[in-house]
């Protein structure tokens, strides 16, 4: 069996189509903050993430001191963190965060 992570989404991660294409589940979560972050939003040059998603600009979360950013932590395995990755364009990077609750999870971030 697959070791369990935790995945923090501020974005397109939360929507049910992007879920199904890349986890080929609907993904069960809590609500967060990750602290030290501010929304912007980037265009996405990428077809497919733009087909999947239906937007051609998508959050990113950029070091902020003293800022936060709401969002859902979810419970997903080793390989679908893999799949997340490639779901992500290179604008981002996955790094763990600090957060309100304490948890230690992962979140893509400003590259």
């Amino acid at each position: 069996m697959s070791t369990s992570e935790l995945l923090f989404s501020y974005g397109t991660l939360q929507n049910t189509p992007v879920q199904l294409k890349t986890f080929g589940r609907v993904l069960e979560g809590y609500a967060d903050q990750l602290l030290d972050y501010q929304l912007r939003h980037i265009k996405i040059e990428d077809a497919s993430v733009v087909e999947l998603s239906g937007k051609t600009r998508h959050p990113i979360a950029v070091s902020s001191e003293g800022d936060y950013i709401e969002g859902v932590v979810f419970k997903i395995t080793q390989t679908e963190l893999l799949r997340s990755d490639q779901y992500e364009v290179d604008a981002y990077q996955r790094i763990k965060g600090k957060f309100q609750s304490g948890q230690d999870a992962w979140v893509y971030v400003e590259a």
